[in-house]
Protein backbone atom coordinates (compact mmCIF):
# COMPACT_ATOMS: atom_id res chain seq x y z
CA UNK A 1 0.00 0.00 0.00
CA UNK A 2 2.73 2.00 0.50
CA UNK A 3 4.29 1.72 -2.77
CA UNK A 4 1.12 2.65 -4.30
CA UNK A 5 0.75 6.39 -2.24
CA UNK A 6 4.81 6.74 -2.61
CA UNK A 7 4.41 6.64 -6.31
CA UNK A 8 1.01 8.77 -6.48
CA UNK A 9 2.54 11.25 -4.56
CA UNK A 10 5.56 11.07 -6.70
CA UNK A 11 3.32 11.47 -10.20
CA UNK A 12 1.17 14.17 -8.45
CA UNK A 13 4.42 16.37 -7.29
CA UNK A 14 6.03 15.60 -10.83
CA UNK A 15 2.40 17.08 -12.62
CA UNK A 16 2.48 20.20 -10.20
CA UNK A 17 6.21 20.93 -11.10
CA UNK A 18 5.47 20.74 -14.77
CA UNK A 19 2.19 22.68 -14.34
CA UNK A 20 4.23 25.64 -12.43
CA UNK A 21 6.43 25.87 -15.46
CA UNK A 22 5.93 28.89 -17.58
CA UNK A 23 5.21 28.10 -21.19
CA UNK A 24 9.18 29.13 -22.34
CA UNK A 25 10.29 26.85 -20.38
CA UNK A 26 8.22 23.89 -21.26
CA UNK A 27 7.96 23.87 -25.10
CA UNK A 28 9.81 21.61 -27.02
CA UNK A 29 9.36 23.52 -30.63
CA UNK A 30 13.12 24.53 -31.26
CA UNK A 31 14.16 20.51 -30.45
CA UNK A 32 11.29 19.21 -32.94
CA UNK A 33 12.65 21.84 -35.24
CA UNK A 34 16.35 20.01 -34.98
CA UNK A 35 14.60 16.45 -34.59
CA UNK A 36 11.88 16.70 -37.20
CA UNK A 37 13.74 19.06 -40.01
CA UNK A 38 12.33 17.88 -42.94
CA UNK A 39 9.11 17.80 -41.49
CA UNK A 40 8.00 14.04 -42.21
CA UNK A 41 4.32 13.40 -42.62
CA UNK A 42 3.62 17.07 -43.24
CA UNK A 43 1.13 16.30 -45.93
CA UNK A 44 -1.18 13.60 -43.65
CA UNK A 45 -0.86 16.11 -40.70
CA UNK A 46 -1.89 18.72 -42.74
CA UNK A 47 -5.33 17.05 -43.12
CA UNK A 48 -6.10 16.99 -39.75
CA UNK A 49 -7.96 19.90 -37.55
CA UNK A 50 -8.43 19.56 -34.07
CA UNK A 51 -11.29 21.97 -32.44
CA UNK A 52 -10.03 22.77 -28.78
CA UNK A 53 -10.95 25.77 -26.99
CA UNK A 54 -13.22 27.46 -29.64
CA UNK A 55 -10.18 27.35 -31.77
CA UNK A 56 -9.53 25.18 -34.65
CA UNK A 57 -5.61 24.05 -34.12
CA UNK A 58 -4.35 22.92 -37.19
CA UNK A 59 -0.95 22.91 -39.13
CA UNK A 60 -2.58 25.84 -41.04
CA UNK A 61 -3.36 27.62 -38.01
CA UNK A 62 -0.34 26.91 -35.63
CA UNK A 63 2.29 25.87 -38.52
CA UNK A 64 4.16 22.47 -38.41
CA UNK A 65 5.87 22.48 -35.36
CA UNK A 66 3.48 24.15 -32.73
CA UNK A 67 1.06 21.56 -34.51
CA UNK A 68 3.33 18.82 -33.00
CA UNK A 69 3.92 20.03 -29.95
CA UNK A 70 0.03 20.68 -29.05
CA UNK A 71 -0.40 17.04 -30.30
CA UNK A 72 2.27 15.89 -27.97
CA UNK A 73 0.99 18.09 -24.98
CA UNK A 74 -2.72 16.65 -25.12
CA UNK A 75 -1.21 13.11 -25.29
CA UNK A 76 0.80 13.99 -22.36
CA UNK A 77 -2.13 15.12 -20.59
CA UNK A 78 -4.31 11.69 -21.45
CA UNK A 79 -1.41 9.28 -20.66
CA UNK A 80 -0.24 10.98 -17.54
CA UNK A 81 -3.76 11.45 -15.80
CA UNK A 82 -4.10 7.76 -17.36
CA UNK A 83 -1.52 6.63 -15.03
CA UNK A 84 -2.40 8.17 -11.89
CA UNK A 85 -5.83 7.28 -12.02
CA UNK A 86 -4.64 3.53 -12.39
CA UNK A 87 -1.98 4.41 -9.66
CA UNK A 88 -4.92 6.07 -7.22
CA UNK A 89 -7.20 2.39 -8.40
CA UNK A 90 -4.47 0.39 -7.12
CA UNK A 91 -4.18 2.56 -3.57
CA UNK A 92 -8.05 2.29 -3.54
CA UNK A 93 -7.80 -1.12 -3.89
CA UNK A 94 -5.33 -1.97 -1.70
CA UNK A 95 -6.75 -0.29 1.31
CA UNK A 96 -10.62 -1.97 0.07
CA UNK A 97 -12.40 0.77 -0.84
CA UNK A 98 -15.61 -0.37 -2.53
CA UNK A 99 -15.64 1.61 -6.05
CA UNK A 100 -12.43 1.87 -6.12
CA UNK A 101 -11.92 2.57 -9.85
CA UNK A 102 -15.42 5.26 -9.71
CA UNK A 103 -12.79 6.99 -7.02
CA UNK A 104 -9.83 7.20 -8.87
CA UNK A 105 -11.78 8.52 -11.84
CA UNK A 106 -13.56 11.22 -9.25
CA UNK A 107 -10.70 11.78 -7.89
CA UNK A 108 -8.10 12.65 -11.15
CA UNK A 109 -11.43 15.01 -11.76
CA UNK A 110 -10.47 17.14 -9.52
CA UNK A 111 -7.04 17.05 -9.50
CA UNK A 112 -7.18 17.80 -13.53
CA UNK A 113 -9.07 20.89 -11.67
CA UNK A 114 -6.93 21.90 -9.39
CA UNK A 115 -3.80 21.59 -11.94
CA UNK A 116 -5.62 23.55 -14.53
CA UNK A 117 -6.32 26.22 -11.44
CA UNK A 118 -2.32 26.03 -10.59
CA UNK A 119 -2.29 27.15 -14.67
CA UNK A 120 -4.14 30.01 -14.53
CA UNK A 121 -1.49 31.42 -11.48
CA UNK A 122 1.41 30.21 -14.22
CA UNK A 123 2.78 33.27 -16.22
CA UNK A 124 1.81 32.61 -19.95
CA UNK A 125 -0.24 29.42 -18.93
CA UNK A 126 -3.97 29.30 -19.08
CA UNK A 127 -6.21 26.83 -17.19
CA UNK A 128 -8.76 25.60 -19.44
CA UNK A 129 -11.73 23.14 -18.62
CA UNK A 130 -11.21 21.26 -21.90
CA UNK A 131 -8.32 19.72 -20.40
CA UNK A 132 -9.70 18.52 -17.03
CA UNK A 133 -12.18 16.96 -19.17
CA UNK A 134 -9.06 15.43 -21.59
CA UNK A 135 -7.27 14.56 -18.42
CA UNK A 136 -10.34 12.73 -17.16
CA UNK A 137 -11.24 10.99 -20.23
CA UNK A 138 -7.36 9.43 -20.18
CA UNK A 139 -8.34 8.29 -16.31
CA UNK A 140 -11.68 6.46 -17.79
CA UNK A 141 -9.62 4.85 -20.52
CA UNK A 142 -7.02 3.48 -18.48
CA UNK A 143 -9.31 1.93 -15.63
CA UNK A 144 -11.52 0.47 -18.57
CA UNK A 145 -8.05 -0.83 -19.85
CA UNK A 146 -7.10 -2.37 -16.24
CA UNK A 147 -10.89 -3.60 -15.49
CA UNK A 148 -10.67 -5.20 -19.12
CA UNK A 149 -7.99 -7.15 -18.41
CA UNK A 150 -9.21 -8.00 -15.20
CA UNK A 151 -12.10 -9.58 -16.96
CA UNK A 152 -10.58 -11.46 -19.30
CA UNK A 153 -8.21 -13.06 -16.37
CA UNK A 154 -10.95 -13.71 -14.55
CA UNK A 155 -12.50 -15.07 -17.97
CA UNK A 156 -9.67 -17.15 -18.52
CA UNK A 157 -8.91 -18.53 -15.38
CA UNK A 158 -12.25 -19.39 -15.06
CA UNK A 159 -12.48 -21.52 -18.11
CA UNK A 160 -9.21 -23.51 -17.31
CA UNK A 161 -10.48 -24.50 -13.82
Amino acid sequence: MKKYLFLVIAALTILYFLSSMPYEKQTIVPELKVLLDNQPFYETLSKIEVNYWGRTISVETRGYYYFIEFLIRKTLHFTGYGIVAVLLYMFFRKMQWPFAAIFACVFVFFIAMLDEYNQTLVEGRTGIFEDVLLDTAGAVTFILCIKGYHLIRWLLLRKRA
